[in-house]
């Protein structure tokens, strides 16, 4: 026991420890994890320093909202769009561990990852109050307390990523920020307003509730609101919904988002105990009788506060018109999202969703603030205006972006740089090139690496898919909805294509071909012929389409079938990385209806959503191509872009390729260290962390089986249960040998292997 004599009314000082780290990540949310693990697994020393006792801020079990990115829920035109690197290997690895979306297996994954890596020091309940600046422009170290230890921490840090959501570094700092609504004329955003306004995205509460097979009684707290009435959309609360279905129970847009949070808590605390209230006890709901009020957030989930001024600003125009940026290293692709000041108090719909045609690139520019030198930006707080945060303000699209800013602080460190300096070329390939080969995405941007060895060798394959066909398998798709054909072409003309129908009656059925107005994008909003079918009743005929048309690029055309519930089309169960049937439908979580009509005045495009359905459902269509789809070849493993886009960029094997096996061949010995390969976890799947559960724990394209053998037959590696995106392959002494040989085995006897990417490396990466 240690016994201390009186102090006779001597202040006492707290414990104090000092920390030192190249990197001081402020904020232990999805972006700022994903900022440290990368980070961390770079080389760089980290001290992460999160406020709450779990990672993950909105995602966590204290909040509980899915985790979203430009998937939109698979709702809007966005294909393959899922975001890359760290916050990928999170949202596989959860539903490998978690399809059923359990919010506490969420932060058990995300502390394990974090702790997982030596180079990262996890300070949790430490909350930052302090900021020590070395001149104007340069943080030195910031100060810390944590309530659980009673202990102050003295963080310094050669850079500052703050990301903290409500921008704490950035604000003590002296870092430039806005908060509210831009004009209208200061960035020409149609969507923004005439004046500016001190109006802002509230806060969200939610709560679940559990079945317990007997009546529970209800007795609600005396502060719970007691006229549910005064939410106009009261009659929308039903026993059923429970968790972020619930997310439009929102407040606090017209009040000050940091200062007035513990108010913003007390009014969302009234509103969800008076709407459970309302549930149990006013007769309406008998089914919630069983029903118990298991789960209420002692926090909200907040969306928006101070957003800080980088060299460039993020705008409207940028989201929807998809600028092209030099210093591109992350995307968006969630709507324009902007929700009514009043929260659920408000008259109007609880948020309105705008969409791009496509995905949209974010600079780096945004990602540092303009007027400190060392200090990144992550998470909802990058350089944007209120209407372009509308989009960037998601989880997945912040932690893809707090990915860019880790590795940019590594190559800081490194090579003596600051944040503003990739606004160099050189500076910013050499980022883009650290990124792309951790399996960050970015739009237009294909890897370039000069130190894999694949791309001096030579590549041969077992078998290359030359795709003829996809067999029927018994089952039809009556077309009660418009529906469509992924189908990837080269330029020249189009193949022609044979479908099988069942036909009722007789009846005309029209058909379109489609493409993009842009190659990269997945908007059908160019119709290049069609085709009215006059059909007569009768089973198994078959259709042959022959489009007396040609394409200029490499891209996607859709086939596309109009609503007709005399006919049924035979599907396949046989499915392919890069291949994909959708329909003209509306995700009402996303959208009001299968086609986007915005007001002529506000700066949005209008067109139809093709989207696909979730399996099991969502088959291809049986079909027969003539001539037949050449885009699967191993060529595809090294043009630097792994996961579809305008084309599969995959490797295919043969349906009838019993042993598929690559071989990778030199004409000299090559000392290798490491080898990585990315396969299909299917990037159009959004993976939502908690709530929606998943059917599938691993992904039907992904190659769970494969080995790794070097030229005398010796194998080098072997993996019998992968389920992750990107795999690296770190050998503990150089491999010397003039040739590689990976086996792949096949997912499924429907489903042939592929691969996405293979690189080797003499040294480790």
């Amino acid at each position: 026991m240690n016994l201390q004599p009186p102090a006779g009314g001597a202040a006492r000082e707290l414990k104090r420890i000092s920390l030192t780290g190249d990197l001081a990540v402020i904020g232990g949310g999805l972006a700022g994890a994903c900022c440290a693990i990368t980070a961390a697994r770079a080389g760089l020393k980290i001290v992460l320093v999160q406020d709450r006792p779990v990672l993950g801020g909105n995602a966590s079990s204290e909040v509980r909202l899915w985790i979203l990115g430009a998937t939109s829920h698979m709702g809007n035109n966005n294909r393959w769009a899922r975001e890359g690197g760290v916050v990928d290997e999170i949202m596989v690895e959860n539903v490998f561990r978690n399809p059923e979306g359990n919010p506490l297996i969420l932060d058990t994954i995300l502390l394990e990852k974090v702790v997982a890596e030596p180079n990262i020091t996890l300070l949790l309940n430490t909350a930052v109050y302090n900021v020590h600046k070395h001149d104007p422009e340069t943080i030195g170290s910031v100060t810390a307390f944590c309530s659980q230890n009673s202990t102050e921490y003295n963080i310094a840090a050669r850079f500052f990523c703050d990301a903290s959501g409500d921008g704490i570094v950035g604000f003590l700092s002296g870092a430039a920020f806005r908060m509210g609504v831009e004009s209208r004329a200061e960035f020409g955003e149609q969507l923004a307003p005439v004046r500016p306004a001190q109006e802002l995205l509230g806060h969200s509460m939610y709560f679940y509730s559990k079945d317990t097979g007997r009546p529970v009684k209800f007795v609600p707290p005396a502060f719970a609101l007691k006229d549910i009435k005064q939410v106009p959309r009261w009659r929308d609360f039903n026993a059923g919904d429970y968790g972020c279905r619930l997310w439009w129970i929102e407040w606090g847009g017209l009040k000050d988002t940091i200062h007035d949070a513990e108010v913003i808590k007390w009014e969302l605390w009234k509103v969800v105990y008076g709407v459970w209230n309302h549930i149990k006890n006013s007769g309406l709901f008998p089914e919630a009788e069983n029903l118990t009020l298991e789960w209420v957030s002692t926090i909200p989930g907040k969306r928006e506060s101070r957003r800080f001024e980088g060299d460039y600003i993020l705008t409207q125009q940028d989201i929807v018109e998809q600028h092209r940026h030099d210093d591109a290293v992350s995307f968006g692709g969630w709507a324009v999202d902007l929700h009514p000041p009043e929260g659920v108090f408000s008259e109007k719909s609880g948020c309105t969703q705008w969409h791009s045609k496509g995905v949209y690139q974010i600079p780096f520019r945004c990602l540092y603030s303009r007027n400190i030198s060392n200090l990144f930006l992550a998470g909802r707080i990058i350089s944007a205006t209120h209407i372009a945060f509308g989009s960037t303000r998601v989880m997945g699209t912040c932690g893809h972006g707090a990915q860019a800013v880790a590795l940019a602080a590594m190559l800081c460190c490194r090579h003596g740089l600051k944040p503003r300096d990739f606004t160099r070329p050189d500076n910013i390939a050499m980022l883009q090139t650290e990124l792309l080969r951790i399996g960050q995405f970015v739009p237009g941007v294909a890897l370039n690496d000069s130190e894999d060895l694949v791309r001096g060798a030579t590549l041969t394959a077992s078998s290359e898919l030359h795709l003829s066909e996809f067999r029927p398998d018994g089952t039809t798709l009556q077309l009660k909805r418009s529906w469509a054909m992924m189908i990837p072409v080269r330029p020249g003309r189009i193949p022609e294509i044979e479908l099988i129908a069942d036909v009722a009656n007789a009846t005309d059925l029209r058909v379109e071909l489609r493409v993009s107005s842009k190659p990269e994008n997945h908007t059908p909003d160019v119709t290049l012929a069609t085709q009215t079918l006059k059909l007569s009743a009768g089973n198994g005929q078959r259709l042959k389409l022959n489009f007396d048309c040609a394409t200029d690029a490499v891209r996607y055309a859709f086939v596309c079938l109009f609503k007709n519930e005399a006919v049924s089309i035979a599907l396949s169960d046989q499915r392919v990385t890069g291949i994909l049937s959708v329909c003209h439908n509306g995700n009402k979580a996303v959208a009001k209806s299968s086609r986007q009509t915005p007001p002529p005045d506000i700066g949005i495009d209008s067109f139809d959503f093709w989207t696909p359905l979730r399996r099991p459902e969502g088959k291809n269509f049986a079909l027969k191509l003539s001539p037949s789809l050449d885009v699967f070849s191993a060529a595809n493993l090294r043009n630097g872009i792994a996961r579809p886009t305008n084309q599969p960029n995959a490797w295919v094997a043969a349906f009838t390729d019993a042993a598929p096996t690559l071989t990778i061949s030199w004409p000299s010995a090559q000392s290798i260290t490491c080898i990585e390969l990315s396969f299909d976890t299917d990037f159009d799947h959004p993976m939502e962390s908690v709530l929606l559960g998943h059917p599938e724990r691993v992904m039907p394209f992904c190659v769970q089986r494969f080995e790794i053998l070097d030229d005398t037959g010796a194998l080098v590696f072997q993996c019998d249960d992968n389920h992750q995106t990107h795999c690296s392959v770190r050998l503990p002494k150089p491999m010397v040998t003039r040739q590689l040989v990976l086996k792949l085995h096949a997912p499924a006897p429907s489903i042939p292997a592929a691969l996405l990417a293979v690189r080797c490396y003499s040294e480790a990466r």
